[in-house]
């Protein structure tokens, strides 16, 4: 088997509280990536989107690499991995400097980013991504990238993405207890973006609303910058169990159940048709009314929808939304949740599958995988940078300074919005 220390083979390892699903990437001579591996396995040790057994979590990791290396030929050793939870907290910052040389060099871009993070952040808690909104330089705002330009003050605007150490250690300890390397850790809307937004939607103004098993996951686009990212502890996984003591059905019955019948809407749905469901025990299945069904959906999404909506208000970024919401994530394929959700936030809502792969296209031709094949394109993109500063340290797990990485990750941050 070939390695993934080959620069054209990229593996995205989404861990996730329902699933952990490990996709394998290749570059194509043409440029092309294509999909040539998925391995998938049920998600056991994980709640809300943090580690809660290490072992158990280990042994789902494991499954689906292997899962993945089997189907791709490939020996898995290295994974671009994704992160999210309810300890997961980001802000906008700033910062100022003079220009040195009255023409901006990358020291400049440096020295300006340096002053952008330099806030106040508790010891517990470790800086996941700085990236780049704009730049000014002088009175010239909306600069993607000032290398070259001429000025003497420059100003950059950063978006800071800070997670708890514990949560982000147990992450990757998992990982290497599986026998791979973490190259980069991704906040998961950051890396489902890459998969499903559209370069234009980014430009006029759009938020993913990614509906995980324990986490719904949110990131607003403005003018090709990202302005705004949170994560709300509620997902798929709080409807299923509603369902669960609603129909009084055992939590797996009520997951196919939410799968095969649910609708998020009860307009839609017709007052004569009935379902089946299955006793806890020994009882006999009965039959009861669809619109039932229904009706236990509804509030729990209207409540996520509700989340994300005080979410977006809070930042203010609600009426820059040109292109509307885009929905993904496993629950985003419910029958009636875009109506809800255009109902809920009074606005354009498509659903978000994976674009801009080929190969296996059609396996991964679903929301749910959405953030694996994004953190394959995640880490193609950031390959094609320079890739010593874009690897994460081995002793990251035991580091005592866990800052310390931050630095040798600089010059990536910068590129990231390039």
């Amino acid at each position: 088997m070939n390695e993934t220390n080959d620069k054209d083979v990229v593996v995205g390892l989404d861990i996730g509280t329902t699933k952990v699903c490990a996709i394998v990437g290749k570059k194509t001579p043409e440029g092309e990536i294509k999909i040539i591996g998925i391995g998938q396995t049920p998600s056991k040790g994980l709640r809300k989107g943090v580690v809660i057994n290490i072992d158990e979590a280990v042994l789902s990791i494991k499954r689906a690499i292997a899962y993945a290396e089997r189907m791709s030929g490939i020996k898995i050793d290295s994974v671009y991995t994704g992160i999210a939870g309810g300890h997961i907290r980001s802000y906008n910052s700033s910062g100022v400097v003079a220009i040195k040389n009255l023409e901006v060099a990358e020291s400049d871009i440096r020295r300006v980013i340096d002053a952008a993070k330099a806030v106040a952040i508790p010891p517990d808690r470790e800086i996941i991504h700085i990236i780049p909104q704009e730049f000014i330089v002088d009175d010239q705002a909306g600069i993607k990238d000032p290398r070259g330009m001429s000025g003497t003050r420059l100003e950059v605007r950063v978006h800071i993405v800070t997670g708890a150490v514990t949560n982000v250690q147990n992450i990757v300890k998992c990982c290497q207890k599986s026998g791979l390397k973490v190259k980069n850790i991704v906040l998961q809307p950051i890396a489902s973006s890459q998969a499903v937004i559209l370069q234009e939607e980014k430009d006029l103004g759009v938020c993913l609303v990614d509906i995980g098993g324990g986490t719904t996951d949110v990131a607003v686009f403005v003018s090709n910058a990202i302005k705004h990212t949170s994560v709300i502890g509620i997902g798929g996984d709080h409807i299923t169990n509603d369902i669960a003591i609603g129909l009084r059905t055992p939590f797996r019955d009520a997951e196919e159940i939410k799968k095969k019948y649910g609708c998020a809407n009860t307009n839609l749905v017709d007052d004569t048709e009935t379902i089946s469901i299955p006793a806890v025990g020994d009882r006999k299945p009965r039959e009861i009314q669809k619109r039932m069904l229904s009706e236990i959906i509804e509030p729990r999404v209207e409540e996520i929808h509700s989340l994300v909506k005080e979410s977006l208000d809070k930042m203010g970024v609600l009426p820059m939304l040109a292109s509307g919401i885009v929905l993904t994530g496993g629950s985003a394929l419910m029958r009636g949740a875009i109506e809800l959700a255009e109902d809920s936030f009074g606005l354009p809502v498509r659903v978000g599958k994976p674009i801009g792969v080929v190969g296996l296209k059609d396996a991964v031709d679903n929301p749910m995988y959405a953030t694996g094949v994004g953190l394959v394109l995640y880490g193609f993109g950031q390959a094609q940078k320079e890739d010593e500063l874009n690897i994460l340290p081995e002793s990251r797990a035991g580091d005592d300074n866990l800052f310390s990485t931050i630095l040798s990750k600089m010059k990536s941050w910068v590129k990231e919005m390039f």
